[in-house]
């Protein structure tokens, strides 16, 4: 509600304005009982009401929409009524044709407002609160059209003319004497006259020059911004060419229109209306929110225009150079990236733009240098650089403590934190220092995961003391990581210990993930001013023709809109983004943890739930990985065929990401897909493009040179290349083992042992596959134990028939895991291997119990059928 409390001259009436106090006078008409004409129910009556009320504060936020956008919203909620109320609005805007009748329908405005002076109402009289939000809204359109001078009022009836001529020149509806009307206005002497665009700006200009010689500081305000109308109609037109009209141009990831709609940032009548500090700072966060949810889909250049021009209209707005390094940052332009975070941090001094920071925390005369560290080491990060991101956020660290700034140091230790979690540190003696853990100052010396430990541990106790909301949500999801991924161990190293399992611990991360979301409940006690009703209501209008729901991973069939139905449900909500990130990013991570777990179908439920209900506020990598996550389940348990298709569908909505999860999950299932039909050259190609991926001239994070690597030395097991095959993968447990990847390293023990099975060397291939159930019951990895369970059980077989019984009992202990959640080719692999076990057991007899090797063999047959129902069309997708 900040919007409402502004100062006078941060609210002008404009053209949309009064398009809605006409909407209003509708709503509300003056000495009418019961339900006004022309609604036919309340319910009608109602939609309206609540369709106003969005309007209304809308109108708080920086954009204002087209009259042609206010007629396809009245379209969506109208109903039966829409034609109605768009040419009652369109003849009544064309009426307004002289000073007089401006001021006639304010004065009819004042007479929809109840008030002690309103005499008699009857019981259901339909009348305006004036301390309602829709009376407090049109008190303060008839309160700012008082104050207007003469000059004012035409100059309002100017815009209106063009507000409307721009848009029902056009289009079929409207009112057919608009243009005479309006042709009549403009031949008026007094009106070509009147150079009232210079008259206005003068006036502003005076104003910004007593400003700034009596407090030597001008809060800004948006300066002619015709000149910005005009340069973003170019933008509209360079940046977003049309294309044709598709299904998939409609949903929410049609990222073409929400770009457009950011570079549309002024009112379409070109006034010269001001904007206050207030709604620019609000702007600037919002376009900051879009490029790191749109990333690299996000206008590079058009928006560049944009940030120029408003430098140059308000040099004081330091905050575009920030929005510029963002913009160059996620275009993955190094050079330009770092020039423009220096370049912010030498004109503000970091003290403009970081509302986690206090005002008085951190400030002196040298300006907020630790957070201009902390900005550079995420830079580093997010550009492939661990060991410059490590010494700038150390360093970062010693500034925050000699400046007390602990809110910024508590951020600093997070990204730290992450850095360690997700790049590859086999050491970091001598950089992290000692001031953060009483071991260290004792000079003993901690392995990465027990730095990390303590950094997260001390991270998440300094943002619970700070009460900074977000992070601490933050640290209990990077926590939960931590406990899903390494298994705690001791920090001392001598002295009496109580006896440990070494072994991972669900129950800590399911407690951390729960408490990771309590921030749902608390994001409001944080101190960010900027998520405004205004930018709400803008984007619950705007989502108005999206259509209800979410489909996941199917192609929508356009069908006509209900025009009885609002479809409140598939509206944004009001929390702030970052907040809906964080939670989503919860679910993510439930997903992987059950991925790991090996329960598939929690992790389908959660993947699911992700990418239905925060598909609009993820960033395109945070929905990409959702959407992997999904068609490898397709591939895993449905074949192929369904994969592929879905696959489609994702490369066409995350069709300019380049180098994106999307593609190496492409590359994955064609390796994996050839490799199962026999297709060596087919594979290899695929394992080639993956080493490109994973090549050090780029950055790149282990997971990929780990993949890369394991995918290397399976297509080197499927060409019976076992000592290439079997060098690499060693090589891989050598990487993993270095950079302490430990769940890795269980499947490299795995693949490890089916090489030596395949070679011949089943003793040799024993202790892997032991390894292997060993650090799978450590980390709680229980289909993979399923699945080294059953290797094991085909190393006993390979040893002779006199192991069969020990193999089938092992396989029989691994079943209930197997065909509850194993995919297809476990599934078929499992029935193989106990028909086998059946054939070479010397007890057993095919005349006497044939079915009992029949069955299995006919399940394995049909799991099998499923992978192979696509056939050979699918390699022309390569």
């Amino acid at each position: 509600m900040a919007g409402i409390f502004k100062s006078q001259g941060g609210f002008a009436v404009t053209p949309h304005k009064v398009s809605v106090c006409i909407l209003l006078q509708i709503y509300a008409p003056p000495a009418q009982i019961s339900v006004p004409f022309p609604f036919s129910s309340v319910a009608q009556h109602n939609r309206l009401g609540l369709f106003l009320l969005a309007l209304t504060k809308s109108c708080d936020d920086i954009l204002e929409p087209k009259l042609e956008e206010l007629i396809n919203q009245l379209r969506e909620v109208g109903g039966l009524l829409d034609h109605w109320l768009i040419d009652h609005l369109t003849s009544r805007l064309s009426s307004l044709a002289s000073p007089d009748d401006l001021f006639n329908f304010f004065s009819e405005m004042r007479g929809i407002l109840g008030g002690p002076d309103s005499g008699v109402v009857e019981d259901d009289q339909i009348i305006l609160d004036p301390n309602s939000n829709l009376g407090m809204f049109l008190r303060r359109c008839v309160l700012a059209f008082n104050v207007l001078s003469f000059e004012g009022v035409c100059h309002l009836l100017t815009n209106i003319g063009m507000y409307c001529k721009e848009t029902l020149s056009n289009c079929p509806y409207g009112a057919p004497e608009l243009d005479d009307t309006r042709n009549d206005l403009e031949t008026l002497p007094e009106y070509e006259s009147m150079d009232l665009e210079n008259l206005v700006f003068e006036k502003v200009s005076e104003e910004i020059e007593a400003r700034k010689r009596t407090t030597q500081s001008i809060p800004f305000h948006f300066h002619v911004p015709e000149a910005l109308s005009g340069l973003v109609e170019d933008v509209d037109v360079l940046s977003f060419p049309k294309c044709k009209s598709t299904s998939k141009a409609k949903e929410g990831y049609s990222y073409s229109h929400s770009l457009s709609n950011t570079s549309r940032d002024i009112d379409p009548s070109g006034s010269a209306f001001l904007r206050t500090n207030w709604q620019m700072q609000g702007y600037l966060d919002a376009q900051a929110e879009k490029i790191e949810k749109f990333g690299s889909l996000f206008s590079l250049n058009a928006f560049e225009l944009v940030l120029k021009q408003l430098q140059k209209m308000a040099p004081e707005l330091h905050r575009v150079h920030f929005l510029r390094y963002l913009n160059t940052l996620y275009h993955d332009d190094y050079f330009s990236a770092l020039e423009n975070v220096h370049r912010y941090f030498d004109y503000s001094a970091g003290t403009e733009g970081f509302d986690f920071i206090s005002p008085g925390s951190g400030c002196n005369s040298f300006g907020r240098y630790e957070i201009a560290l902390l900005c550079l080491g995420m830079m580093h990060v997010h550009f492939g650089h661990p060991k410059q991101a490590l010494e700038v956020l150390t360093e970062a660290v010693h500034v925050s403590q000699q400046q007390s700034n602990d809110t910024c140091l508590a951020y600093t230790l997070a990204a730290i934190g992450n850095l360690l979690s997700e790049s590859g540190f086999s050491r970091t003696s001598g950089i992290l220092g000692s001031s953060y853990s009483p071991l260290m100052s004792m000079g003993i010396s901690l392995s990465v995961q027990q730095q990390l430990f303590v950094l997260l541990t001390e991270s998440l106790r300094r943002a619970e003391s700070l009460k900074l909301k977000r992070l601490v949500a933050s640290n209990h999801l990077a926590m939960a990581k931590f406990h899903l991924m390494h298994v705690q161990r001791p920090l001392l190293s001598f002295g009496p210990r109580a006896s440990v399992k070494l072994r991972t611990s669900p129950i800590s991360v399911c407690k951390e993930l729960r408490l990771s979301t309590h921030l749902i409940c608390q994001y409001g006690t944080e101190s960010s001013t900027k998520t405004t009703d205004g930018s709400f209501s803008t984007a619950w209008l705007k989502n108005l023709q999206k259509p209800a729901g979410s489909h996941v991973l199917c192609r929508d069939n356009e069908s006509g809109n209900n025009s009885s139905e609002l479809p409140f449900f598939a509206q944004p909500t009001s929390i702030p983004g970052s907040v809906l990130q964080l939670l989503g990013s919860s679910y993510l991570l439930r997903a992987t943890a059950f991925e790991i777990y090996g329960s598939a179908p929690l992790a389908r439920i959660n993947a699911i739930l992700y990418a239905t209900c925060f598909a609009d506020t993820s960033s395109s990598s945070d929905a990409s990985l959702a959407y992997v996550k999904l068609i490898q389940h397709l591939a895993i348990f449905k074949g192929y065929k369904e994969a592929f298709s879905a696959l489609k569908i994702a490369e066409e909505r995350f069709l300019s990401l380049a180098k994106s999860r999307i593609l190496l999950l492409k590359l994955q299932l064609i390796h994996e897909h050839a490799l199962h039909r026999g297709c060596l050259k087919l594979a290899q190609q695929a394992c080639n493009e993956l080493g490109v991926l994973a090549s050090s001239v780029t950055s790149v994070d282990l997971d990929l040179k780990t993949e890369a690597s394991f995918r290397h030395a399976r297509t080197l097991l499927a060409a019976n290349q076992f000592s290439e095959a079997a060098r690499v993968a060693h090589s891989l447990f050598c990487l993993c083992y270095k950079y302490n990847l430990q769940v890795q390293n269980a499947s490299v023990l795995l693949l490890l042992a089916e090489i030596h099975k395949k070679s011949g060397n089943a003793v040799v291939g024993l202790p892997y596959a032991l390894a292997s159930l060993s650090f799978c019951q450590s980390f709680n990895l229980d289909l993979l134990k399923a699945s080294a369970t059953l290797t094991i059980a085909e190393l006993w077989l390979s040893l002779g028939p006199s192991h069969s019984k020990r193999a089938l009992n092992l396989l029989h202990g691994a079943f209930p895991m197997i065909l509850g959640h194993g995919g297809l080719e476990l599934r078929a692999r499992a029935f193989i291997v106990e028909a086998k076990c059946y054939l070479s057991s010397p007890t057993f007899s095919v005349s006497e119990d044939p079915e009992v090797v029949l069955n299995p063999l006919k399940q394995a047959s049909e799991e099998l059928q499923l992978l192979e129902d696509l056939g050979l069309t699918i390699l022309s997708l390569h």
